[in-house]
């Protein structure tokens, strides 16, 4: 560019500012498109609350009720207070957490793309078209805050005893201060690459600590409370300071509550303050790549593409980053398969993370099925099963991306449904071992032979799996079907229902078997849980392999999955 080309490209003044005028102006045009906007929010928010009401309200009055007749709830008071401060630090940690990998691929200022398009090109000052955004933000994060304070003043009213208003108002230090903080950590992240890099290098360390003190809470119910970690974990930072205010009403109050609150609460208003400003200065660059980014997940939610829209938050958060893994060639033609899967998840050991951090509490649910009786030890059983499947479910990503697009195994000399069998292999082989490093921490901690469940479920669960891997493209036209002519529709169940056939077939039926054998606990129940364990898993492989059989004639043919 020549010196006067320079000169002649100079930023605009204040002579050229439009801004009052253009926003008026686009008020003006926009007016019926924001009454709409407006009736639709409102009709949300009654639903919304309609729903709390009477799902929450209307059962609380009756608890209250109860009580004013003589009920007596503090039962359950000591277990509250024990799981309080692991269990508030716990969520609390996850909130942020939640909060920072959303500034990764979104953020808290993300207006729709004809604001970042359009309006942001033209000299308009940018700060009164994108403080609105933050601000919304900051609103959505709020409520829920506001209802889980909402519920803690129930839960202290009627187990401890507490008066309703001094409950209200310590719970809402943490309840509405964490979310307005991970509103300002993530409007961080979404400004600064270096702030996201140190968000995605931390985020399996926080994983691991939130895990932990989720357990160290379970523990502490359980009449295990380690009292100096807890005072080490209330004063470790903001999710510590919710649950020392939180506990500040109770007879179990630590001294500090009033401490607490005051470093939530100034921090949260300093930090608005300074969000505030810094929305304005977004590059416009990164503001049209996030509208993007947003709208394509939300095109991807609203025709029911859920592996799409996770794909899509994956690539845009950084989240699907490869190490350069490289392992020796095979030399068997036959193994090139199992090869390139055990060098595509080592390559990506995020999933392999989730994986063993998956199988945790699937182990921890176990052990805890064998002291339940009945109903609830079905129930528990069943959630160690839904967790082991989600950790089998992370080394499944090969199969997956191979029905993304059935061309990819053109490459392949065996027919799709017998690639896709042989696809299970390498996951059931890790699942596997991680299975039986769960059983032998298990048996080295002085348990039963039952801990030998935990290998016989990977086979179903894996075929499970493979199940959900090969459903094909995503049955919309399932969300419309109604279980009778004169019914009301039940779309939604149907839907439901292919979208987790696998998992809601196997978890159910081995829960009964498995969770009569982790309570009698010897081993004589063993062979009848293998028996059905292989039963079903035969039964999945066979449904998974016909699914499979059907893809390559549903691409050429460009009709929805008939699965």
């Amino acid at each position: 560019m020549s010196g006067a080309e320079a000169d002649s490209v100079t930023e605009w003044t204040a002579d050229d500012d439009w801004t009052e005028e253009a926003l008026a102006l686009l008020r003006a045009l926009r007016a019926p498109h924001r009454r709409n906007r407006a009736k639709q929010a409102a009709f949300a928010l009654y639903c919304t609350v309609l729903i709390l009401v009477i799902w929450g309200g209307i059962p609380s009055f009756g608890l209250f009720l109860h009580a004013s007749l003589g009920a007596d709830y503090t039962a359950h008071g000591p277990d509250l207070l024990a799981a309080m401060p692991s269990g508030i630090a716990a969520a609390g940690l996850a909130t942020l957490l939640i909060a920072v990998r959303d500034g990764l691929w979104r953020g808290p200022v993300v207006p729709p793309r004809a604001t970042t398009d359009w309006l942001l090109a033209h000299p308009v000052r940018p700060r009164p078209v994108l403080r609105p955004w933050f601000w919304l933000s900051c609103g959505l994060a709020l409520f829920p805050g506001l209802v889980i304070a909402v519920g803690g003043m129930v839960a202290l009213g009627l187990t401890v005893r507490v008066g309703l208003p001094a409950a209200l108002g310590w719970c809402l230090a943490g309840g509405a201060c964490l979310p307005l903080l991970g509103v300002c950590a993530g409007l961080l992240v979404q400004s600064s690459p270096r702030a996201a890099r140190w968000v995605r290098r931390l985020t399996p360390v926080v994983t691991v600590l939130i895990l932990a003190l989720a357990a160290q809470s379970a523990l502490a119910v359980a009449g295990h409370p380690v009292h100096w970690l807890e005072r080490v974990e209330l004063w470790s930072g903001p999710w510590g300071w919710a649950a020392l205010a939180a506990l500040a009403p109770t007879p179990a109050a630590v001294p500090g509550g009033a401490i607490a609150a005051a470093l939530l609460v100034l921090p949260t208003v300093a930090c608005l303050v300074l969000a505030d400003r810094a929305a304005a200065t977004l590059p416009l660059p990164l503001l049209r790549e996030r509208a993007r980014t947003a709208a394509g997940v939300l095109a991807a939610l609203q025709t029911v593409e859920l592996r799409a829209a996770r794909l899509a938050v994956t690539n845009a958060s950084g989240s699907g980053r490869q190490l350069r893994v490289r392992l020796p060639a095979p030399r068997q033609p036959w193994l090139i398969l199992y090869w390139r899967d055990t060098l595509s998840l080592l390559r990506a050991p995020a999933r392999l993370g989730r994986a063993v951090l998956l199988t945790v509490p699937a182990v921890f649910c176990a052990v805890l099925a064998h002291d339940t009786q009945g109903v609830l030890s079905w129930a528990v059983t069943a959630v160690a099963l839904a967790f082991d499947y989600l950790a089998v479910a992370q080394l499944l990503e090969p199969a997956r991306i191979e029905t993304d697009d059935v061309r990819r195994a053109s490459w392949s000399p065996y027919p799709f449904a017998g690639l896709m069998l042989r696809h299970a292999v390498v996951p059931t082989a890790l699942g596997l071992a991680l299975a039986a490093a769960g059983c032998a921490t298990v048996l080295a901690l002085g348990g039963g032979p039952t801990a030998w469940l935990t290998l016989v479920a990977v086979p179903p669960l894996v075929a499970a799996g493979l199940v959900n891997a090969c459903r094909g493209a995503a049955r919309q036209d399932l969300l419309y079907r109604s279980a009778a002519s004169g019914g009301g529709s039940s779309g939604l169940a149907f839907f439901t229902a292919w979208h987790a056939a696998g998992p809601a077939v196997a978890v159910p039926v081995l829960a009964v078997p498995f969770s009569a054998a982790l309570r009698s606990g010897s081993a004589g129940s063993l062979p009848q849980s293998v028996a059905i364990a292989l039963t079903v898993a035969i039964a999945l492989f066979h449904w998974a392999k016909g699914r499979a059989a059907k893809l390559p004639a549903q691409t050429r043919l460009g009709t929805v999955g008939q699965l």
